[in-house]
């Protein structure tokens, strides 16, 4: 029988990410086994997405808590009661106190919709297109600190096409997203993905890829 590392998703919102991670975990040679999905906020559509695939879904409301310190408890407890081994960001939109983090350094992923280093933060799509590159896609990478700063996992690359709108591309590199977070997690899950040095050494197969517009 297969290895399954136990898997939290944290959500924010509707959990297109999320959905393409569910349908990934239901192959059974699949090494991963999601054990809760949560939300800092309690009406995202994502944990009702979650609960029609027979999941484990739950808010835990950011409001309700006096800092960001005290949610990070909380949120530690729930993915303890969990046996959480992997936390999984999924358009969770809201900054970790330091603590936190470094207490999942190595076991904390996150997506980005950018080719990191370039474009951190918000407003990628928008930014990109402002810049003028050619290339534009999407960062795999484990969760620092620093936002969108830790070690690269893996990327995809979406071609930047004449006359692109911020929607357009944003809804190609989502495809790109669905496609490279599932494969991702799943070299995570099976040991592939190490830290030396700060840095994920680059593997066979690593090279990167464009996806078609």
């Amino acid at each position: 029988m297969i290895e399954k590392k136990r898997v939290a998703i944290l959500i924010s919102g509707r959990g297109s990410n999320m959905a393409a991670l569910i349908e990934a975990a239901g192959d059974p040679a699949y090494p991963v086994e999601i054990v809760a999905v949560i939300s800092n906020r309690p009406q995202a559509p994502g944990l009702e997405r979650a609960r029609a695939a027979g999941l484990h879904a739950e808010a835990l409301d950011h409001k309700a808590f006096s800092s960001r310190e005290a949610f990070d408890a909380a949120l530690e407890a729930r993915l303890v009661v969990h046996g959480t081994e992997l936390v999984v960001l999924a358009g969770f939109l809201r900054l970790m106190t330091s603590a936190f983090v470094e207490r999942w350094a190595g076991r904390m992923i996150n997506i980005h919709p950018a080719l990191l280093p370039a474009f951190p933060g918000l407003h990628t799509h928008e930014r990109a297109l402002a810049a003028g590159v050619r290339v534009h896609g999407c960062t795999v990478h484990y969760v620092t600190p620093g936002m969108d700063e830790g070690p690269i996992i893996g990327q995809a690359v979406v071609p930047v096409l004449p006359g692109d709108t911020p929607d357009g591309l944003g809804a190609r590199v989502l495809q790109a997203e669905h496609r490279l977070y599932p494969a991702m997690l799943a070299r995570v899950a099976r040991g592939e993905a190490p830290i030396v040095d700060g840095l994920v050494p680059v593997a066979a197969g690593d090279a990167l890829g464009m996806v078609a517009p």
